[in-house]
């Protein structure tokens, strides 16, 4: 008899999950993933103090008489050294980590998401943290305003930039919150190690190619890293925090359920 009762409610957990799965608006499941991003314990803290420590590090290089200079000459020697296949490395990410193709890039991954993997969550969570990088930049730059280095005292200048949003390099920001939304869309999988090594591997691709055409400092450089690392843990932090109270008030209707998981 107890076989039978537990039986008899399996059967009718199964015909009611359905309908219950359909009433909680398909909550679960892989296309929530990104419901909860990882952050430090303390992360708006971290955020914080990496955000403080970009304004020290841009306001000094900006400021204090031939820190410039002695970092220009790392510029200079690059541009003595170009070559054929390296100018086409660089030039291409140069291109590919621009504004125009950065917002395709983000766009692209966003509706496949979306679209396709019928991840609405993953979508929006891959689209903040990948384009907090330009958003972070753009607030430094403009707070820090350091002169981009001087394409004239280059032995070859690549792409001549000129301007006061030298501190710090959006490219490399932008490489940075990219890096890290990639790896929390592969967290948890297989290639979740391959995800995070090649992160790494394009961020510090992106920042040599900025040295090697000659548009930033070695510390416009060093800023990005700490400016997108500082966006990312704000970002996650905010979006852990509020992201589970606004789905729970999704409606499943006729609209939104071609896009729910």
């Amino acid at each position: 008899m107890p076989d039978t009762v537990h039986s008899n409610n399996l059967s009718t957990a199964r015909a009611d999950a359905p309908q219950s799965g359909a009433r909680n608006g398909a909550r679960g499941g892989a296309g929530t993933r990104l419901l909860a991003l990882p952050r430090p314990r303390l992360w708006v803290l971290w955020g914080i103090l990496l955000a403080a420590a970009v304004v020290v590090l841009g306001v000094t290089v900006a400021v204090v008489p031939g820190i410039s200079t002695d970092e220009l000459a790392v510029d200079q020697n690059l541009s003595q050294h170009h070559s054929a296949p390296l100018t086409g490395v660089a030039m291409a990410l140069n291109l590919l980590f621009g504004p125009v193709a950065g917002v395709l890039l983000i766009a692209a991954v966003a509706l496949v998401l979306l679209l396709v993997r019928r991840a609405p969550v993953n979508a929006v969570a891959f689209g903040l943290v990948a384009v907090s990088g330009w958003v972070a930049s753009e607030f430094f730059k403009i707070l820090v305003a350091r002169q981009r280095p001087d394409s004239t005292l280059l032995f070859d200048p690549l792409a001549p930039e000129n301007g006061a949003d030298s501190f710090p390099s959006g490219h490399v920001t932008f490489a940075v919150t990219v890096a890290f939304a990639v790896y929390f869309l592969a967290r948890g999988t297989r290639g979740a190690k391959f995800a995070a090594i090649a992160g790494v591997v394009v961020v510090a691709l992106v920042a040599w190619s900025r040295l090697y055409i000659g548009v930033h400092y070695p510390s416009d450089v060093v800023g990005s890293l700490l400016a997108g690392t500082a966006a990312v843990i704000l970002v996650s932090g905010c979006w852990t925090w509020l992201a589970p109270r606004l789905w729970q008030r999704v409606p499943v209707n006729a609209v939104t359920r071609p896009f729910l998981p």
